[in-house]
């Protein structure tokens, strides 16, 4: 499935489509994080389209969809995202859940604040705090997307991105030595960084470098135009999570109608490193919907 958003530079973005399901059940919409593809939610995939229609979005920039021009803020992703469901909901007919990790939350989130009446519910797997966003450089995470961007668009094989991704030197704890990636990631799940990054635009991150994503979006604003149930994923801090607890709690006390759940020893990368527990709370979730 092809879409192409309206605007001065139309672009192309790829979606993949699961066999429509005929059980009736609300279906999903997934956007991916930054570097990544929509393809990304492949470990999820199984378990929901038994009785769900999918749908999985490359955003701009990303994956088998257009280069947008450098226009790569969260409201661009947030735009493309209301074309897609424009379609795949038939204008509002048929409301879908969103379901967006990273940066893929934050565009599921402004798109459910502009269009609520094309959404019935979103998963939001730790998205990225506003306050996170503005101390970026101070975290491990300045280094790791500088490299990312060196890495972007690269025509090296996958194999060795992910051997020169192994050998990145992040900041440890005060006082300690650099960490390589490699020591805190496996080769498996470098490898997938790899192969996604090279079908990445570098300038995807200049945004995110910078401390623009957000520009054009006001966080309460955006958060109580949001009608529908959220469930809001946060990993843990000290393993890697973007959503630090007094940033998710003011998002849960902002939304209408927020369950927030923070899974322990565990990352930014929820949907990989605790598959099960995942799946376990979003298929409660949309339960809870579909009822």
């Amino acid at each position: 499935m092809q879409a192409s958003p309206s605007g001065p530079d139309p672009i192309r973005l790829s979606v993949f489509e699961s066999s429509p399901s005929q059980r009736g059940e609300v279906g999903i919409l997934f956007f991916h994080g930054v570097g990544r593809r929509g393809r990304d939610f492949a470990p999820l995939f199984s378990s929901f389209a038994h009785d769900r229609s999918l749908w999985a979005v490359d955003a701009r920039g990303h994956g088998n969809s257009d280069r947008a021009k450098g226009s790569y803020l969260v409201k661009d992703h947030a735009q493309d995202a209301l074309c897609v469901l424009e379609r795949i909901t038939q204008s509002g007919k048929n409301p879908v859940v969103l379901f967006g990790h990273s940066m893929g939350a934050l565009q599921a989130m402004v798109a459910a604040s502009l269009r609520p009446d094309f959404v019935r519910g979103v998963v939001l797997e730790d998205p990225p705090g506003p306050g996170f966003l503005a101390n970026l450089e101070t975290t491990p995470y300045w280094h790791l997307f500088v490299a990312m961007r060196q890495f972007a668009g690269c025509p090296l094989s996958t194999t060795e991105v992910a051997h020169q991704l192994a050998e990145v030197q992040l900041p440890g704890a005060t006082g300690t030595s650099p960490i390589r990636l490699g020591d805190v990631r496996d080769m498996a799940s470098l490898r997938l960084s790899a192969s996604c990054l090279k079908q990445v635009d570098p300038a995807v991150y200049d945004p995110l470098l910078t401390n623009t994503w957000l520009a054009g979006i006001d966080l309460d604003t955006m958060l109580k135009a949001i009608r529908c149930p959220v469930l809001l994923m946060a990993g843990e801090e000290s393993k890697g999570g973007m959503l630090p607890r007094m940033e998710a709690e003011r998002i849960a006390s902002t939304l209408a109608e927020c369950l927030w759940i923070r899974f322990p020893n565990t990352g930014h990368l929820i949907h990989w490193t605790a598959t099960e527990a995942c799946l376990a709370s979003a298929h409660s979730f949309l339960e809870s919907l579909d009822r």
